[in-house]
């Protein structure tokens, strides 16, 4: 049971739990990032994990918030999912684009960010793929071809993935010669913040998906997960956006660009199988749909080589291409759109 939606009566106060929602989420979001770059820098830790590990856990936990909210308290899986895919479509094409534009000078991309954690974010989204594919295989449901449920034996594949990911960057930790930690850090006020802002980002994110279910339902209840791809997505990836860009314009832009494949590694590997441990401990049986789940991945698939292929020239985002990377993610919202009225020469399917 949702514990905001019996306060949502109304458009009006659906867009004012839509907005505050947001602002909330922006506001917890700089608690977090600051509370995580000390306790980073009290630990030793070095740039490339600090990006793609703490902050990028981080400022994925809206999405996190998102897949278990929409999935315990509204039974809506879907939605969860959507907001997820839809949030790393926002995160490979629009972030590194703002990123580039705001930083002082072209945003460079080390080796360890083309060759590695690229190819690891590759690695996820097909373990992803390959999980739904088993479930229709193994675990299909009677009377279709396309559909199969999601077991949480299935969930824990992506999860044992991120276990190895998780082991790689130790190594790099092992590695790292780091500074003596500051002097007259509270190590305790710090964990003290991140935990008060991960709480409100949660109650944040609960007040997201009452507003937006609820008007998601009053006008196109058959399409509720294409208001989690767009409009949670963008709303979610409020903190991620924040941490990047503000990295970039202080000239870390190994921070930057890392934030963002190590939020999405996270965000499919972790938050999705988080959603479907949930319905299963509520008693929900999680079925994936091919004839949505392989077009959702798929253009997050596109929005990913978009992205490498600019990296990779020169290991630079130069303006041009920041420009590129928003002309995709805005052919990527009008396939959405024309799709929902019957419009697009690819057509959007129209269930989670």
């Amino acid at each position: 049971m949702s514990l905001l939606s019996p306060f949502v009566n109304s458009m009006p106060v659906a867009a004012a739990f839509v907005l505050v929602s947001t602002a909330v989420i922006w506001k917890a979001s700089e608690w977090l990032e600051d509370a995580a770059g000390n306790l980073s820098l009290y630990y030793g830790l070095p740039p490339i994990v600090h990006g793609s590990i703490v902050v990028a856990i981080g400022s994925s936990f809206p999405e996190l918030s998102s897949a278990v909210v929409a999935t315990w308290l509204h039974g809506e899986f879907g939605l969860g999912v959507g907001a997820i895919v839809g949030s790393a479509i926002f995160n490979v094409l629009v972030i590194p684009a703002l990123s580039s534009l705001a930083a002082p000078e072209r945003m460079s991309a080390s080796r360890d960010i083309v060759f590695k954690e690229a190819q690891f974010y590759m690695l996820s989204v097909a373990v992803v793929l390959i999980t739904f594919s088993l479930a229709v295989i193994y675990e299909g449901v009677p009377g279709s071809s396309l559909r199969g449920e999601v077991t949480p034996a299935l969930a824990a594949l992506p999860v044992c993935l991120y276990g190895l990911y998780l082991f790689i960057q130790q190594q790099d930790t092992s590695d790292h010669d780091a500074p003596d930690p500051p002097s007259g850090m509270r190590i305790g006020a710090q964990w003290a913040l991140l935990a008060a802002s991960l709480a409100c980002i949660v109650l944040a994110v609960e007040a997201m998906v009452s507003g937006i279910t609820f008007a998601a339902r009053r006008f196109s209840p058959d399409l509720l997960w294409v208001w989690g791809m767009t409009v949670i997505a963008a709303g979610t990836s409020l903190p991620d956006a924040l941490v990047s860009i503000r990295a970039a314009r202080e000239g870390r832009s190994t921070t930057s660009l890392a934030n963002v494949l190590g939020s999405n590694v996270f965000d499919l590997l972790v938050a999705v199988p988080a959603g479907i441990l949930v319905a299963a401990a509520v008693g929900d049986v999680v079925v994936v749909d091919f004839v949505t789940a392989v077009p959702m991945l798929t253009a997050l698939t596109v929005a990913t080589i978009v992205l490498f292929t600019l990296l990779r020239t020169d290991l630079h985002l130069t303006a041009l291409e920041a420009y590129v990377l928003l002309g995709a993610y805005a052919a990527f919202v009008t396939w959405l759109v024309l799709g929902i009225f019957g419009l697009s020469p690819i057509p959007v399917p129209t269930s989670a």
